[in-house]
């Protein structure tokens, strides 16, 4: 299950040891454990079609009091949901045996606010793995209980002062789709020493996406695993994001030193090599294990990179370079095609370094691991699509628009 927003909790005035001293007095922030929140019923209501409602807003008061001496500390929220209203016991997508699990803890964690937009489709699919419906199986009414846990987590990611709203009901329609392996997780890049160096949202001229590896696992469920990116990095400074429309709740940036490093930190600093150069950049989403490194091949610098295919004749159609204020090896262009187009990624005016393959499907689109001198990449579904093309590693990724 692929997650939306990652978060870790805000403390606003930095760690909070959570301790219980003889010495404690008035000057020491001590944690008081609330005693009730109020999940709101939501705004929508009667049967919520889960195929054709794309959120569901829902919003809750805030626990209170977390502190004393008014140290402000937010805690960190996660939604649950049960079809049985119990909540006895969490389904745990990675365990071979679920037997008894009647509730579903989304993976989303949340500490910007006391509301969220739940999407209908990560609920569907909760329900659909923790009931195991068949497509003949799937009921048209099901009724499901949802509430809130507020939690206050520790530099470790312990929780502490735990505490549960209210659960609501709500009368959904689900729908049966088939439960296919998750799509790995990828992180992007996004700095002064990425794209434009802007720290814009822009895919290709301000963020770059990392990259799965050839022959690598990927948890199915999860979609965790080693992702990877390797370019040329100035000593400007940058950043990993775990999603480009989460308001910077899932990010690594630098601690102390280069070679220390930060997840979920919005205090962190930018992670700044120490001298200019090619680097390989490599992310374990399942061991949150950073790594960055001189890279030690070779990388020829291009002047131009293009897509060429039955759709232009076998012509050159010009790529963007993603930096152009420094060495580039990353290049981006949208395009529409009809289906069954073939394309091919390039050198300019040159076919000595072309790139094709056979694509690997996505739920966002496609990607392959580019070989030289490959087989046409065939288009299978006509739309517009946002191609990423790194010439170190010949990764090519479509993402359907």
């Amino acid at each position: 299950m692929k997650a939306l927003f990652k978060s870790t909790m805000i403390l606003a005035l930095g760690f909070v040891a959570f301790t219980a001293c003889e010495d404690d007095n008035d000057s020491n922030p001590t944690i008081a454990q609330p005693t009730k929140f109020v999940l709101n019923e939501p705004a929508i209501t009667g049967n919520i079609d889960l195929e054709k409602t794309a959120t569901i807003a829902l919003t809750w008061s805030q626990p209170t009091p977390y502190t004393n001496f008014n140290t402000p500390v937010v805690p960190t929220y996660w939604v649950e949901m049960s079809p049985t209203g119990n909540f006895t016991k969490a389904f745990d997508p990675n365990a071979e045996d679920n037997s008894g699990a009647d509730y579903f803890a989304f993976d989303e964690t949340y500490s910007n606010g006391m509301n969220v937009e739940l999407n209908s489709q990560t609920l569907n699919r909760n329900l659909l793995q923790l009931l195991g419906w068949t497509e003949a199986t799937t009921p048209a009414i099901q009724q499901v209980w949802v509430r809130v846990k507020s939690a206050l987590r520790d530099a470790s990611f312990n929780e502490y002062s735990v505490i549960y709203s209210n659960a609501i009901t709500l009368s959904t329609v689900p729908y049966y789709v088939e439960l296919k392996p998750a799509d790995p997780e990828i992180w992007w890049l996004i700095g002064a020493d990425i794209a434009d160096g802007s720290w814009g949202g822009d895919m290709g001229k301000c963020v770059i996406p990392m990259q799965t590896l050839n022959g690598a696992e990927y948890d199915k469920k999860t979609g965790q695993g080693e992702i990877q990116w390797i370019g040329y990095l100035g000593g400007n400074g940058f950043k990993l994001r775990g999603s480009l429309d989460d308001g910077w709740a899932t990010q690594w940036g630098q601690g102390d030193a280069f070679g220390s490093y930060k997840k979920n930190d919005g205090g962190s600093g930018n992670i700044t090599v120490p001298e200019a150069g090619l680097y390989t950049i490599t992310l374990n989403t399942a061991k949150d294990d950073l790594v960055i490194e001189k890279y030690d091949g070779s990388a020829p610098v291009f002047a131009g990179m293009a897509i060429s295919g039955s759709f232009n004749g076998w012509s050159d159609t010009p790529m963007n370079a993603c930096s152009t204020g420094w060495e580039n090896h990353d290049w981006y262009i949208s395009y529409t095609f009809a289906a069954g187009d073939e394309v091919k990624v390039k050198q300019a005016d040159s076919w000595d370094f072309n790139k094709g393959g056979t694509f690997v499907n996505y739920s966002q689109g496609m990607y392959v691991y580019g070989e030289s001198n490959g087989a046409n990449l065939v288009i299978a579904e006509a739309g517009t699509y946002f191609i990423f093309f790194n010439d170190i590693t010949g990764y090519i990724r479509f993402i359907k628009q």
